[in-house]
């Protein structure tokens, strides 16, 4: 699949680290660094804009390393961005340890994941099909 996209950051284009990895790494664009400090959130710019085709999404989620390491994650895990967006992406981090984050200009922040998925039509009805499970809910399965 080809991507339009526009780079207005002095960072590489995001890209596959491995030949089977899902996701590409999107980086920082800062003037400067940015201090997260513990429980805080904030909006990271990345200086990039894409154009998906429709049909498709861009899935925004953590760096495992960054979160296991560090405890920095994205908040509205995983982020959406639409076919129809034109702006640029930004990243909601949020610092989840006890110290200081320093987020450097090019520092990898997250991952970006290409998706389809399919528009939804409602069958508007009055009953749903039975299931072995039902109405059962959270937990209702037990621990096995």
């Amino acid at each position: 699949m080809r991507v339009k996209i526009v780079n207005k950051s002095n960072n590489e284009l995001p890209a596959y680290s491995t030949v089977m990895s899902a996701g590409m790494d999107l980086r920082a664009n800062l003037e400067e660094p940015v201090i997260l400090k513990p429980l805080e959130r904030k909006l990271i710019p990345t200086g990039l804009y894409i154009e998906l085709p429709q049909g498709f999404e861009a899935q925004i989620r953590p760096r495992s390393g960054l979160a296991l390491k560090k405890g920095i994650t994205v908040l509205n895990t995983p982020g959406t961005i639409d076919a129809d967006y034109r702006g640029e992406i930004g990243i909601i981090l949020i610092n989840l340890s006890s110290d200081n984050f320093v987020i450097e200009s090019g520092e990898r922040i997250c991952q970006m994941i290409i998706a389809s998925h399919e528009t939804v039509e409602w069958s508007l009805v009055e009953k749903l099909d039975e299931t072995d499970r039902g109405a059962g809910g959270f937990g209702h399965t037990g621990k096995k």
